[in-house]
């Protein structure tokens, strides 16, 4: 019984190690494209003092696992973004999660253009915004990369949210975190503001 025990609680520690990881590679990877001019949204003149993103410090406790509920009836409507632009999205389904003790519910996109290209067909998008949007972390929200899941569980990690590139440069149109999207918590975990 000590023995299987052992095991599982060394193959919790392995898993979370594991996820620990694949933050900080997704946080290196993060810096050095926008350390690089042809794929960064950064000005010219942040570039002259760019060292890298100032990120929370990694923390498993935003590593959660949430719950996938599937909304297939969805309808495809238009997203309002921070330029004139108007992207086609659709809901495709809502993911629950606890933190602190509290539930909280986000919901899953999927943008009607991009699943039509070459690797993004699986492509989800999870906009939200916290009570940390306009302190520490960009006023207008933070995005999380996600495929669809192959199951009915699945693990959102906050320490891969990042900004939208229009926090960077206003020459870019971003989609704006719709407001269902808003927690009532303080996630700090991804990427901070980028000024001041």
């Amino acid at each position: 019984m000590k023995k299987m025990l052992f095991l599982l609680l060394l193959l919790s520690v392995v898993t979370i190690s594991a996820q620990e990881t694949s933050s900080k590679e997704f946080q290196q990877t993060l810096n050095k494209e926008y350390g690089d001019k042809e794929e960064s949204p950064l000005t010219e003149e942040d570039f002259k003092t760019f060292k890298g993103l100032d990120f929370y410090p990694i923390d498993e406790k935003y590593i959660v696992k949430a719950t996938f509920i599937r909304t297939p009836e969805e309808k495809i409507f238009k997203m309002k973004t921070t330029g004139t632009r108007t992207p086609e999205y659709v809901k495709y389904g809502q993911l629950i999660f606890s933190l602190d003790g509290q539930e909280f519910k986000l919901n899953l996109y999927q943008n009607i253009d991009l699943i039509k290209k070459e690797g993004f067909a699986d492509y989800l998008f999870l906009p939200f915004s916290d009570l940390t949007c306009g302190k520490e972390s960009y006023i207008g929200g933070r995005y999380i990369d996600m495929r669809i899941p192959k199951r009915d569980t699945v693990s959102i990690d906050f320490n891969k949210a990042y900004n939208p590139y229009c926090a960077y440069n206003h020459k870019y149109s971003c989609p704006i975190v719709p407001l269902e999207n808003d927690l009532q918590i303080a996630i700090l975990a991804g990427v901070k503001k980028f000024h001041d």
